[in-house]
């Protein structure tokens, strides 16, 4: 049994389970009837990640244990894995882990009895992120074999620049990057281009936020970024007509993109928000399964989910 770390680790065949998964889960109200508690340790701030986490564990019917880093024993010193290893013998049966150690993992990856999401590991790992950027490509598209995705941004410190183009490679999809030359890694063996070039050859533009508090220093790194690394109006008018605008948040509006087009035709933004529910529900709904906390007969559909048409919606 393995916990959920990496994307790395995860095969195409289970990437497309999760993906009808969390389609099943947006189709229709289901509850997982078993008694099942699960912890969000979270020791970054998030909002996006830790509200959808709690939204998706509240849909299934999941007990939550609370967390707070400020009021817990890690104040008088006490480590990540014996604040672990102490929510498991209280009886948490899964755990949802946000650190900014790139490696933190590796302390616990054999020695915990139950389950682990990588919420986010400092600048390596954002898997969840990527699963939920999957489903909202998978929506717009049905496939990624042939796509272009173009990362675009501070690709140096982004754990979300290194799972999607690890997935979305292995998936098929052309991964190009494109940052200012301080924000490059070399390392990710994937070709930059320009960023004009970028915004004329993508079916998706993955805009990445800027991020400041890796930084080994400060730096002027948001002045004329826009105009000269960002997307502005004029750029997305030279942007094929299906293309359409992911960034995983927080938006720096102004900097990564024109604030008018946060929330433009093409953006996907909100809607990656949206499924982040639905694609935290799968992965719960997987790990639980895989390591025999729940059986699929635990998981009950409670009623379809109901989808106002455009009719109701203009009434």
């Amino acid at each position: 049994m393995k916990h959920f770390i990496s994307m790395e680790d995860i095969t195409n065949e289970e990437i497309y389970q999760l993906l009808e998964m969390a389609r099943m889960y947006r189709e229709a109200e289901y509850k997982i009837t078993k008694q099942t508690f699960v912890a969000n340790l979270f020791f970054e701030p998030s909002t996006r990640t830790k509200t959808s986490f709690t939204v998706a564990e509240r849909k299934l019917g999941l007990d939550i244990l609370d967390f707070a880093t400020e009021t817990s024993s890690m104040q008088k010193g006490e480590s990540l894995y014996d604040t672990v290893k102490t929510f498991e013998a209280v009886g948490a049966e899964c755990l949802i882990i946000r650190h900014e150690d790139d490696e933190w993992s590796k302390a616990l990856n054999k020695k915990i009895n139950i389950p682990i999401i990588n919420a986010g590991s400092g600048k390596k790992d954002h898997p969840t992120q990527s699963l939920l950027d999957l489903d909202t490509i998978y929506q717009e598209y049905g496939y990624f074999k042939g796509l272009k995705v173009v990362i675009a941004g501070d690709v140096k410190h982004s754990r979300v620049a290194r799972s999607n183009a690890q997935m979305l490679s292995k998936l098929g999809a052309e991964v190009y990057l494109t940052a200012p030359d301080h924000f490059t890694e070399t390392e990710l063996g994937y070709p930059y281009i320009p960023i004009d070039e970028a915004i004329g050859i993508c079916d998706v533009l993955m805009l990445l936020r800027i991020q400041h508090e890796r930084h080994e220093a400060k730096s002027n790194s948001t002045l004329n970024y826009l105009e000269e690394f960002g997307l502005t109006k004029k750029r997305e008018k030279s942007m094929k007509p299906r293309a359409i605008i992911l960034h995983p948040g927080p938006v720096n509006r102004g900097v990564e993109i024109d604030t008018s087009l946060v929330e433009c035709q093409r953006s996907r933004i909100n809607k990656q928000i949206e499924n982040g529910v639905y694609a935290r529900m799968a992965i719960l709904t997987k790990q639980l399964l895989e390591w025999k906390v729940i059986n699929k007969t635990d998981i009950v559909k409670v009623k379809p989910r109901i989808v106002a048409t455009k009719k109701q919606k203009a009434n």
